[in-house]
């Protein structure tokens, strides 16, 4: 009996092995046969003769993540890139008025018709933006009793080239032109009438290098530090009414001066638009008298995509032509096509 009570227990000490380690004593109870063994163990002893497996005792090769790109073909759409931009408005604007041949209150009919075409380029390639714009200016009228008579005359060409030194900032060159196409004259009633314009009789070129300031799309101030401009007279009777500055015999003065020009161009409000333009002038080696300004003005009211209200004016001080400001004003209902 005894030595089957050994072997029970040394049975149980191998077993004793796979008990998690604990600070208490165990029960077991084994049964043969009709006999109840009842055995207490000590796990604390049974913990002495356990074998702890090493630390990393299977090591594991851990390699490096490596990142591969992996180039994916791709069927890009056939886009065509466009670096010129263009513009093109034309407006016709009609002015009329008819009396009765009895009308008591007196009065003269008439009709007026003016015209107004804009075209403008853009060519922008970073760094360099190039702009062309053609301003046409045209208008007649006709007085019962009377021969038809021009009321407006302009042809304003501008073209500049610009690179960008900033955000803001641009080093740039420009090139303008300005002259009427048509004969003007003045009608001192009740002499003939006197000619005192003509295709460039006068007309202006000016060259211009500087800096421009442009924060905005609407916005644009040039800086033309150096300016030279041309005042052509071409035509020998004109000259001899209106020199224009130039000196007897010439047909050309030529000046160098600072010039400043700041153009605003946006919609004020809904369905009305602000345009205006303005130019400064300094001569060099001449009078502060001589230092000529001149202000284009346009405000647009649009009826609907074609009917609109414009009101046009002008002010300008040159003391070559004449010593006071001069100053012009129109107001006309019309059609305006603008594209796009």
């Amino acid at each position: 009996m005894i030595k089957k009570v050994s072997g029970l227990l040394l049975a149980v000490l191998c077993s004793a092995g796979a008990f998690a380690q604990t600070d208490t004593v165990k029960t077991d109870t084994v049964k043969k046969a009709d006999t109840v063994v009842v055995i207490k163990t000590d796990t604390n002893l049974l913990n002495r003769y356990r074998l702890e497996p090493r630390k990393n005792a299977l090591p594991l090769r851990i390699r490096p993540v490596q990142v591969v790109p992996e180039f994916i073909k791709v069927d890009m759409p056939d886009y065509e890139i466009h670096h010129w931009r263009k513009w093109f408005t034309f407006a016709l604007n009609f002015n009329q008025s008819a009396f009765s041949s009895n009308w008591s209150a007196g009065g003269v009919s008439a009709v007026a018709v003016g015209t107004n075409i804009i075209y403008r380029t853009e060519y922008n390639k970073s760094p360099f933006v190039y702009t062309a714009e053609v301003n046409f200016l045209y208008g007649r009228s006709k007085n019962k009793g009377q021969g038809a008579r021009k009321t407006n005359d302009r042809l304003f060409i501008d073209n500049k080239l610009a690179t960008k030194l900033s955000q803001n900032w641009y080093f740039f060159g420009s090139l303008s032109i300005e002259t009427q196409i048509d004969k003007g004259y003045q009608y001192p009633d009740p002499n003939p009438p006197i000619l005192i314009s003509n295709f460039f009789a006068p007309g202006y070129i000016t060259e211009s290098i500087g800096f421009e300031y442009k924060p905005s799309k609407y916005f644009d101030l040039r800086l033309g530090t150096g300016t030279a401009r041309q005042t052509l007279v071409l035509d020998d009777s004109v000259r001899k009414v209106q020199s224009y500055g130039l000196e007897e015999g010439k047909n050309v003065r030529n000046e160098l001066a600072f010039q400043a020009v700041a153009l605003f161009d946006k919609d004020i409000m809904q369905n009305l638009h602000l345009n205006w333009r303005y130019a400064l002038f300094i001569p060099y080696g001449r009078p502060l008298a001589y230092v000529n300004h001149r202000l284009d003005l346009t405000l647009i009211a649009r009826v609907n995509k074609l009917i609109n209200v414009t009101i046009n004016g002008t002010a300008l001080y040159n003391k070559d032509t004449s010593p006071d400001i001069q100053a012009t004003e129109g107001l006309a209902l019309g059609l305006m096509y603008k594209f796009p």
